[in-house]
């Protein structure tokens, strides 16, 4: 199989520990690669088109709050199978149910605070990238 891409994104209460290396090395030992990254703050448009499909939902509001305050970073992972390694490792999004060697169980302080993001579909992976990133800015 060939390797695929996926979307990550380290969320701004992990950005705020200093968890972006501790997060990083965890992907990469687990076989993925980081070919794109940047450090950024999303603006409030930025986060209400990003989380668009959750706009009818009653979290929608706070979500855009956390993703705004504070820097994230956005990053692009290649590797076999990418979208549903990086979900593994992730582990679920209430960390008191993620497996223990997992990002969201060492790091996460909370279902909301969890301190990652990861595309959900190779489709949603695809373009959760190009919201990020142009071609040029993803080495491999």
């Amino acid at each position: 199989m060939a390797p695929s891409r996926t979307l990550s994104i380290i969320k701004p209460d992990a950005t705020r520990r200093n968890l972006t290396g501790a997060i990083n090395a965890v992907l990469e030992e687990s076989g993925l690669r980081i070919v794109a990254q940047k450090r950024l703050r999303l603006t409030r448009e930025q986060a209400e088109v990003f989380y668009a499909v959750h706009r009818a939902r009653p979290f929608f509001k706070d979500l855009v709050a956390f993703m705004t305050s504070g820097p994230v970073v956005v990053q692009v992972l290649e590797g076999e199978d990418a979208v549903e390694r990086n979900r593994a490792i992730m582990g679920a999004t209430d960390p008191a149910k993620a497996a223990p060697e997992t990002i969201r169980a060492r790091f996460a302080e909370s279902i909301e605070a969890n301190s990652v993001h990861g595309s959900d579909s190779p489709e949603n992976a695809a373009s959760e990238i190009s919201f990020f990133f142009t071609p040029a800015e993803i080495v491999g």
